[in-house]
C-alpha cells in the first residue's frame, strides 16, 4: 500500500506533537513543523524515528506566505504532494484589547489564520488534481462562544471556522474533505500560564470535570483523516460539554 502523507504544523509540542506521533504509528510519513522551537522539533523527530515512523522536518514560519511555499516546494521534492492537511500552529494572548499592540494583533491572526490560507491553498491543487484529500484546522471553543481578554485569539479562530466551512463547500465537488476540531479546555503549554486556582475554577465550570489530553485531541484529528467521506464542514467540539 502506497504511503500517505500528512503536514502537520505547529508539531513540536502540545496537539501537534501528538498528532504527529498519531499518523506516524498509523503508517503516515509526517511532515513536522515549527517556527521556533527547533530543539523540541528534534525530539518529536527523535520519538517518531523511535515508533518506526518516518519523518521530515520542516521548520518555518506558517504565518509567512513565502516560508510555506518554501516548504511546500520541499514536500513536492520528496513526493507528488500532501494526502492530509493538520493546520495546527497556534498563538494565544491573554489581556486586555486595549493593551494590544498592532504587532500582537498581526502575530495573532498570522499564525492562528493566515496559516491556514496559505497552507491550504499551496495542498489544495493537488488534493483536487486526486480527488481526494483531507483538512483539518484546530480551532477553539472561544472561535464559537468568544472570551473575554481574548479578543483576538476568538476573532482569529472565529475566522478560521469560517474557512473551514466556505472551503468545505468550495471542495466538495472534489470529494476533498475540510472539518475543524474546536478544542476546549487540553492540558497544554498553552494553559500553563494559569496558575493551581484558577485551573481549579476552570475544571469547574467544564462537565467533564477535568482538561482534556492532547492524545484524545490526536485520536480525534486522526480520525477525521481517515473517516467517512461524507462528514465535511463542520467543526467538531472537543470540549468536555462545556460549549
Amino acid at each position: 500500500m502506497k504511503r500517505k502523507h500528512v503536514l502537520i504544523t505547529g508539531s513540536s509540542r502540545g496537539i501537534g506533537r501528538a498528532c504527529a506521533l498519531a499518523f506516524a504509528q498509523a503508517g503516515y510519513h509526517v511532515f513536522i513543523n515549527c517556527r521556533s522551537s527547533l530543539d523540541r522539533l528534534d525530539e518529536t523527530e527523535a520519538e517518531i524515528l523511535s515508533l518506526g515512523g518516518t519523518c521530515t522536518k520542516l521548520p518555518g514560519d506558517v504565518g509567512d506566505a513565502d516560508s510555506v511555499r518554501s516548504m511546500f516546494r520541499t514536500i513536492s521534492a520528496q513526493c507528488e504532494g500532501l494526502d492530509v492537511l493538520v493546520n495546527n500552529a497556534g498563538l494565544a494572548y491573554f489581556g486586555l484589547l486595549t493593551d494590544m499592540t498592532d504587532e500582537d494583533w498581526d502575530a495573532i491572526l498570522r499564525t492562528n489564520l493566515s496559516s491556514a490560507f496559505y497552507c491550504c491553498r499551496e495542498a489544495v491543487p493537488y488534493m483536487v488534481s486526486r480527488k481526494q484529500g483531507r483538512i483539518i484546522n484546530i480551532s477553539s471553543m472561544w472561535g464559537t462562544a468568544g472570551a473575554s481578554c481574548e479578543a483576538a485569539y476568538s476573532a482569529a479562530k472565529s475566522g478560521l471556522n469560517g474557512l473551514t466551512k466556505a472551503l468545505a463547500k468550495e471542495l466538495a465537488p472534489s470529494n476533498v474533505q475540510v472539518n475543524a476540531v474546536a478544542c476546549g479546555a487540553i492540558d497544554t503549554e498553552m494553559n500553563a500560564r494559569l496558575d493551581a486556582e484558577e485551573r481549579q475554577a476552570l475544571e469547574e465550570e467544564i462537565p467533564a470535570g477535568r482538561f482534556g489530553t492532547v492524545q484524545e485531541a490526536a485520536r480525534l484529528v486522526l480520525a477525521l483523516a481517515e473517516g467517512p467521506s461524507y462528514l465535511t464542514g463542520q467543526i467538531i467540539g472537543m470540549d468536555g460539554g462545556m460549549i
